[in-house]
């Protein structure tokens, strides 16, 4: 049964691996910025479950692309990472720590204990396993120094959330109170996610067996679409505000991506190709 569902999936994130990782970004960055800016009706303007279900169809290249890999001991590292970023964000909305003082100002989904989005590790685990994957792929067999891998790692959660904060921020997805320096994000929300990327990593670096990971980004061509998605959405967001700063931050992931030679987007034929 799971085998069939995981062909399944997998069969339908390969035949889409455009509208996916392209345009289904591409349109939902219109959709944000529309929102944004009061040029859609307030019926459908931030809708929490169009913004969820959008949210998980980019998803879903991550999703089949790891599936075969989940057994229990990563299932375990995957609910204890759940748990981890329920706790910390429910910590930081009402305490401020370790984060900084800040307030969603749009629901994402339904909102858990009205504070927190119910679907926050959809928002939260590809910062994290994005990140792991990109970073065994760049390092090669330096990946296996846990020494470098770690802090690598972590370091590439911190430049993914340089660029998603001050784009959530200039959308009104989330606002600090006492504002920021970097886009109206302050210092202290980049040394809290030092201390989210640091446990995230170690939780993940634990679950899933590196060996694993490099057999399935080797036969799976699509396992880093996700990372695609994030660069093509918050990059737009980005420059659509004229947050250079982030933008560039985006464009550098895509620069990495490319560098992966795993990506050829052909734009006269508008299809994906491995290489």
């Amino acid at each position: 049964m799971r085998e069939a569902v995981e062909r399944r999936l997998d069969a339908l994130v390969r035949e889409h691996r455009f509208e996916i990782a392209i345009v289904f970004p591409a349109v939902g960055a219109v959709l944000l910025l529309a929102s944004a800016w009061n040029r859609l009706p307030a019926s459908v303007s931030f809708d929490p479950y169009l913004i969820l279900f959008g949210t998980l169809v980019m998803r879903l290249p991550l999703v089949a692309g790891l599936a075969p890999l989940v057994d229990r001991k990563a299932g375990v590292a995957l609910l204890a990472l759940t748990a981890y970023a329920f706790g910390i964000e429910l910590l930081g909305v009402t305490t401020g720590w370790p984060y900084g003082e800040f307030t969603y100002l749009v629901e994402l989904g339904p909102m858990l204990f009205g504070k927190v989005p119910a679907g926050l590790p959809v928002f939260f685990f590809p910062l994290v396993l994005n990140s792991y994957l990109l970073c065994v792929l760049l390092l090669g067999p330096r990946a296996d120094r846990t020494r470098l891998r770690l802090p690598v790692v972590a370091a590439v959660v911190l430049w993914m959330d340089v660029v998603l904060d001050p784009a959530a921020v200039a959308l009104g997805f989330w606002q600090y109170d006492a504002g920021g320096a970097y886009y109206g994000v302050p210092l202290s929300n980049y040394l809290g996610w030092v201390l989210s990327a640091v446990v995230a990593v170690a939780l993940l670096d634990w679950g899933f067996d590196r060996a694993d990971i490099r057999e399935r980004l080797a036969s799976c061509e699509f396992l880093l679409d996700d990372l695609v998605s994030f660069v093509v959405l918050w990059g737009v967001v980005n420059l659509a505000y004229g947050q250079l700063a982030p933008a560039l931050a985006a464009a550098a992931l895509g620069v990495a991506l490319r560098r992966t030679d795993r990506f050829d987007f052909d734009v006269a034929s508008v299809e994906p190709l491995r290489r």
